[in-house]
């Protein structure tokens, strides 16, 4: 993926990571399409930006998706990178009397099937296009889960798999397939304290290694993990995966 020149569309572009990284890419020179649920905040991202457009696109409504895929046609024939990052993430307790699936089945439905439901709908675009390039937000707890985050992670866990495939495949078209894998990041993710807690990762300090990768291509196996996340990525072959695991849910 070149750094520049693109015409980009960003699921679940209006916060987090999705935001900082449509902005950032959009100051590197590269028309970029920002998807999300609410029109407010696509307003707000896309206000005083040339090249950034706002289009509202639930992910996990086929309707919506097929729409989106009909307007990018329309007015995005160029869509040449697709960065499918909406998610959600909720915390479960499958021993508290009030669980249920619902919330479960909420992150299946964004977090797995919004992503395949985008990238089938404009993958045929994307084909079209000399360079082109396919990009899903995975986690490092894709690797080793939070167990009080069990089908989170598990979403994640599946997107890893789900991607080496479709990178083994769309070789043959030519479509360059990127995970990227988030550490613990100060986004609203898990709650408004996520994004000012010390621990996690500053927002902007991500996005520019983001950058800083994307433009020196290093993607090593087309993935995109900070370099200390690489110990949890190889903790089963490394054999410390179980000593990995008790560390991180020691409560």
């Amino acid at each position: 993926m070149n750094i520049s020149g693109n015409t980009i569309l960003v699921t679940g572009g209006t916060s987090g990571i999705g935001r900082a990284l449509a902005e950032s890419l959009n100051d590197a020179g590269n028309c970029v399409i920002v998807s999300g649920r609410r029109q407010s905040l696509l307003d707000e991202v896309t206000a005083g930006r040339e090249h950034m457009h706002g289009v509202l696109v639930d992910v996990t409504d086929p309707g919506s998706v097929t729409a989106l895929a009909q307007k990018v046609r329309t007015d995005f024939a160029g869509l040449n990178v697709l960065i499918a990052n909406a998610g959600i993430s909720r915390p479960e307790n499958l021993l508290d009397e009030a669980w249920t699936p619902d919330d479960a089945e909420a992150m299946v439905s964004t977090n797995i099937l919004g992503v395949i439901r985008v990238t089938g709908a404009l993958l045929p675009v994307m084909a079209n296009q000399s360079e082109a390039t396919l990009i899903a937000t995975s986690s490092d707890l894709a690797f080793i889960p939070m167990a009080a985050f069990p089908t989170y992670c598990a979403t994640k866990a599946f997107l890893h798999s789900w991607l080496q495939s479709a990178r083994h495949q769309l070789r043959r078209a030519g479509v360059e397939v990127i995970e990227l894998s988030p550490p613990y990041v100060q986004t609203e993710l898990t709650g408004a304290r996520q994004a000012s807690d010390p621990r996690a990762m500053p927002l902007g300090s991500y996005v520019a290694y983001v950058m800083d990768c994307l433009a020196e291509k290093n993607l090593p196996r087309g993935e995109l993990l900070l370099n200390d996340a690489s110990g949890r990525r190889f903790a089963e072959r490394n054999g410390v995966y179980e000593a990995m695991f008790a560390a991180m849910n020691s409560r």
